[in-house]
């Protein structure tokens, strides 16, 4: 009786270390639902190559020549929406996870996992799930409730973090008064009150601020 063989996994890999990509893709190639289309060492390789395939997960380190992780996960969630992203690095610092997951990453996963944990992660990331390692998800949790708790401590009104916000995208007073419909002139006296408020004195100030206050998640 003649039966359909099932399709397997399509993997993409990217790492600018050779012997580690070859090494992971001789485990992958083991698992016989999975099969790894491409490879790339850098970013703008990546890119040109992933288009040539029908990758379905794309297994990224951040620490990527020539385009950064981060905006490689910017690429590739606007060019190839089906693709889904799963980070597989050594970094466990908290803000590359948020940073990573809110460009539109489906997971997180250290290289210091085992392979079962990496298998799941794949399988997980492949329906659009979002997969977490015990490590990653820690450090998130830590790093969303640190940077709450930044916002509830700072001085300014709800409005005047809105106005902060647009000032740190370098945005005019006229282009922030259209985005908040209120006129350029109540934006600049709310820049003068910020100001005051804080005794800063230019933009620069002002997005330093905001950074260090963890004001500046909800542009990511």
């Amino acid at each position: 009786m003649f039966t359909m063989e099932k399709q397997k996994l399509k993997l993409f890999l990217a790492d600018d270390h050779p012997i580690f990509r070859d090494g992971i893709k001789a485990l992958l190639e083991k698992e016989a639902s999975m099969e790894v289309v491409g490879e790339a060492s850098d970013g703008s390789e990546l890119l040109h190559k992933l288009g040539l395939t029908q990758t379905q997960v794309l297994l990224l380190d951040i620490d990527m020549p020539v385009i950064s992780g981060l905006e490689i996960i910017t690429s590739v969630r606007d060019q190839f929406p089906l693709v889904h992203v799963l980070v597989f690095s050594m970094h466990s610092n908290e803000e590359y996870i948020h940073q990573m997951l809110s460009k539109g990453a489906k997971g997180y996963i250290l290289k210091s996992c085992k392979m079962e944990e990496l298998i799941r992660a794949i399988i997980t990331v492949s329906t659009g799930d979002t997969y977490l390692s015990e490590e990653a998800s820690k450090k998130l949790i830590t790093y969303v409730n640190t940077s709450n708790q930044k916002q509830k401590d700072t001085p300014l009104t709800k409005r005047e973090i809105e106005v902060i916000k647009l000032v740190s995208l370098g945005l005019t007073n006229l282009k922030i008064g259209k985005r908040l419909s209120i006129s350029h002139r109540t934006v600049d006296t709310h820049r003068r009150n910020i100001m005051e408020k804080l005794d800063l004195h230019n933009a620069a100030a002002l997005t330093n601020y905001a950074a260090k206050k963890g004001l500046l998640l909800n542009n990511l």
